[in-house]
């Protein structure tokens, strides 16, 4: 078996380009503080393979490389002027609105990270590695695992304290109406289609980019302004 540092180099490059966009990136930018959730979710992976708490590392490290560069990708397209997906270009163009809320920034990153990219990035591991969706469950199941605990501690982190967050608040019914568990089990499935799909080029490429506006959709009402 090849060394972990081999397996975790990669991870390594994205974790150190997620740093660098941290430290270049106004802290309010709502790119920022996705960037910052992932970053914490990256290193986390990283470290984990580095414990050897993956029973398949090589598989893990695909997995996480292929998603990351996904984010990556968009990041470099807005900085070019190119338009980046559907999923990503809410965020985007609402990063600096003053009634857009830090929390809602985190979520809307997450949306378009787990429930378009996600499935992508399990497709482009599976031709990498030569294997099925099934051969990487194990992995998806507890890379998804740790983004739920980490969307809790986001919530804790970013939410309003109690005496701000009324139950009229319409924070309040945004977050309701979004679940990272409900975009992960439809990640999954999306993800299988796909590769059940990959020899049908046209209905893949037409699956792809409805899922990516389904997503984009969605994250554009994650980031409704709730204040001026």
């Amino acid at each position: 078996m090849a060394q972990p540092e081999l397996l975790t180099a990669p991870v390594g490059a994205v974790v150190a380009r997620m740093r660098a966009l941290d430290a270049a990136l106004p802290a309010r930018d709502g790119v920022a503080v996705f960037n910052r959730v992932y970053l914490a979710v990256t290193e986390e992976v990283d470290r984990r393979l580095h414990a050897g708490e993956f029973p398949d590392p090589r598989a893990a490290a695909a997995l996480d490389v292929r998603f990351a560069e996904r984010y990556l990708a968009a990041v470099d397209a807005a900085a070019a002027d190119r338009r980046p997906p559907a999923c990503w270009r809410p965020l985007f163009q609402l990063r600096r609105h003053p009634g857009v809320r830090p929390l809602q920034f985190a979520l809307a990153g997450i949306n378009a990270h787990i429930g378009h990219d996600l499935a992508l990035a399990v497709v482009d591991a599976c031709r990498t590695l030569g294997c099925a969706p099934a051969d990487l469950e194990d992995e998806f199941e507890r890379v998804g695992d740790l983004l739920v605990s980490l969307e809790e501690r986001v919530r804790e982190d970013l939410m309003p304290g109690p005496d701000l967050l009324q139950i009229a608040d319409p924070l309040t019914h945004l977050l309701g109406s979004w679940s990272l568990e409900r975009a992960r089990d439809a990640t999954w499935a999306a993800a299988r289609a796909l590769w059940a799909l990959r020899h049908c080029a046209d209905v893949a490429e037409e699956l792809t980019e409805r899922l990516d506006a389904a997503v984009g959709f969605a994250g554009r009402m994650l980031l409704t302004p709730l204040a001026d």
